[in-house]
C-alpha cells in the first residue's frame, strides 16, 4: 500500500469514527434528558451478599419481609439530573427511552462510601438509652446515627459507619415512561421525599394581592417617603394537596416541608402549595351527642354515664362504632 492509499484509509477512519460520534450524541440527546421527569423500576442489591437495598418491586419486598406500612411499592418519578438516585444510574437512564431496561454496579465509594475503622468507637453506655442497649441497636449518639455492635456493662462498641458501607451496590432499572402530566409529576415528587403519594391537585385562583404602587415623580425626589400599597386581584396557580396522618406525621415533611413545598413549586411551576386536612363527618350520631352534652352544663363523668342512660345509648356501643369509623377512615 502507497503512502498516499493509507493516507486515504486513515482519513476514512477518522471520518468515520466522527460520524459513529455524531451518531451517538444524536442518539443521547433524541432520548431523556436532564430536567426530564421519568418514572423508573428498580431493585438494588449488594454485590457480596446479594443484600436488598432499595426496591419498587412490590413483590420482592414482600419476599424480603419488608415493612410496607408506611410505604408504596411501585415505579418511582424522578427528575434527571436532580440526585434522585446514584449518578451513574442517572447517566445510563440519560438518553435512553422509555422500555429500556439496565443494570448499573455503583462501587462502594460512589454508593455509601469506603468503611472507616475510625468511625467504630467505644463510649459509655450512659449516652444510650436503656431500651437501645443491646447489640444490632440503631442509636443517635452526640448528633450521630450508628448501631451497637457490642456491649459489655458500661462500655458499648458503636459503628458509626453507614450499614451498607464498604458495599458494592448493583441496580437492575427499567425505565417505565416519561412523566408529563404536572399534576402526576408533583405526586412523584411527595412520593419521592415522603414515600407515598397523597391526593391533589391543581387548580387556579383569584387572590387579593398587596402589591407596591409607583410612586410620583414628587414622591421619588423625597427618599423618606413612606412606600406605597395597594390591593389587587391576581391569578396564581395553587398546588392543592390532601393530608393525610401518615403524612402529618411523617419527619421528613414535619421538619422540613418548606423546602419540600419549594422545590415541588420550582420544578412543577405552580405559584403555591396549600396543604389542607380533610375530616370526614360521623352521621347524626355526633351531633346527638353533642346535644346531650350540652345539657349537662360539664357535669363530669357520672352525670355522663347518667345522661346515656337517660337516653338509652350504650357507652360501649359509641366507642365500637368511632374505633370502626376511624379504621374505615384509615383504609
Amino acid at each position: 500500500m502507497t503512502e498516499e492509499e493509507e493516507a486515504e484509509t486513515s482519513a476514512d477512519d477518522v471520518e468515520t469514527e466522527a460520524e459513529d460520534t455524531e451518531a451517538e450524541e444524536s442518539e443521547a440527546e433524541n432520548g431523556f434528558q436532564p430536567g426530564d421527569f421519568v418514572k423508573i423500576a428498580y431493585t438494588a442489591r449488594t454485590v457480596e451478599g446479594d443484600q436488598l437495598v432499595d426496591t419498587t418491586d412490590a413483590e420482592v419486598a414482600e419476599e424480603e419481609g419488608v415493612d410496607a406500612q408506611d410505604r408504596e411499592f411501585a415505579p418511582r418519578t424522578i427528575v434527571l439530573g436532580e440526585g434522585h438516585i446514584f449518578g451513574a444510574v442517572e447517566d445510563a437512564i440519560i438518553g435512553s427511552e422509555a422500555g429500556e431496561e439496565g443494570e448499573v454496579t455503583i462501587p462502594a465509594e460512589e454508593a455509601f462510601g469506603e468503611y472507616d475503622n475510625d468511625a467504630l468507637e467505644t463510649i459509655s453506655a450512659d449516652k444510650i438509652d436503656e431500651d437501645d442497649r443491646y447489640p444490632g441497636a440503631h442509636v443517635h449518639v452526640d448528633g450521630r446515627h450508628g448501631y451497637i455492635s457490642t456491649i459489655v456493662g458500661g462500655r458499648a462498641r458503636v459503628d458509626f459507619n453507614h450499614p451498607l458501607a464498604g458495599e458494592d451496590v448493583v441496580y437492575e432499572y427499567e425505565v417505565v415512561e416519561e412523566v408529563d402530566d404536572r399534576e402526576e409529576q408533583a405526586a412523584g415528587l411527595f412520593g419521592m421525599y415522603l414515600e407515598t403519594e397523597p391526593d391533589l391537585w391543581i387548580e387556579t385562583d383569584e387572590v387579593e394581592e398587596e402589591v407596591p404602587v409607583e410612586p410620583d415623580d414628587d414622591d421619588e425626589e423625597d427618599e423618606d417617603a413612606e412606600p406605597e400599597f395597594e390591593t389587587e386581584v391576581v391569578e396564581k396557580e395553587t398546588l392543592y394537596v390532601e393530608s393525610t396522618p401518615q403524612m402529618a406525621m411523617n419527619q421528613q415533611w414535619m421538619f422540613q416541608k418548606q423546602q419540600i413545598a419549594q422545590d415541588v413549586m420550582d420544578k412543577v411551576g405552580v405559584d403555591r402549595v396549600i396543604v389542607q386536612e380533610v375530616i370526614e363527618g360521623m352521621g347524626g350520631m355526633m351531633g346527638g351527642m353533642g346535644g346531650m352534652m350540652g345539657g349537662m352544663g360539664g357535669g363530669g363523668e357520672a352525670d355522663l354515664e347518667a345522661a346515656l342512660e337517660d337516653a338509652d345509648v350504650d357507652a360501649d356501643e359509641i366507642v365500637e362504632e368511632l374505633e370502626a369509623e376511624v379504621e374505615a377512615n384509615d383504609e
